[in-house]
């Protein structure tokens, strides 16, 4: 079976940051998947779950009310291995381009006084929010954006080196 391209990015060299995953093109249009990376993986604690489902509802409800990109977003989501988020945009920017308006979701968590959509209706799991703790953790993920704004490694992701046998058998780098 096929590698997946995202086992393809070096998991132990990761940094937070902003990173495309995969570009896809639908018919005429183009569609991109971005990493938005808060933690490093197998390195540091994951995201505490009912933080990151708060920051879900918070970051997309944002991004989706934004006049600029409402009609660019597609998906705002949860990583399963909870070390960051999965974008889906129309379009093919560069993760640079997409810093800004990253920055201010983030930054907007700050000001937030409840979870919208953190009601029985309107979500699967109401109970599972942390307010306080999502404002900790974008906070933290703001200001490491804004410190390393001129650093290429939060925009590009480090690959590994896959060896392929001709009988198609991988070999890792260790």
């Amino acid at each position: 079976m096929k590698l997946i391209e995202s086992f393809s990015v070096d998991h132990t060299r990761i940094v937070p940051g902003i990173f495309t995953s995969r570009v896809d093109h639908l018919g005429d249009e183009t569609v991109t998947t971005y990493d938005i990376r808060l933690k490093r993986p197998n390195r540091e604690p994951v995201i505490d779950v009912a933080a990151m489902h708060s920051l879900e509802h918070l970051i997309a409800t944002y991004l989706r009310n934004d006049p600029d990109w409402k009609d660019e977003v597609i998906y705002w989501g949860p990583m399963g291995c909870l070390t960051g988020f999965y974008l889906i945009l129309k379009g093919n920017r560069a993760p640079k381009e997409i810093y800004g308006i990253l920055l201010k979701a983030f930054r907007s968590v700050e000001e937030a006084q409840e979870v919208p959509g953190a009601t029985a209706v309107n979500c699967g799991h109401y109970l599972m929010h942390n307010l306080q703790m999502a404002k900790w953790y974008a906070a933290e993920f703001a200001g490491y954006l804004e410190a390393n704004a001129g650093n290429r490694d939060i925009f590009e992701y480090p690959r590994t080196e896959r060896l392929v046998t001709e009988d198609g058998q991988h070999f890792f780098d260790s």
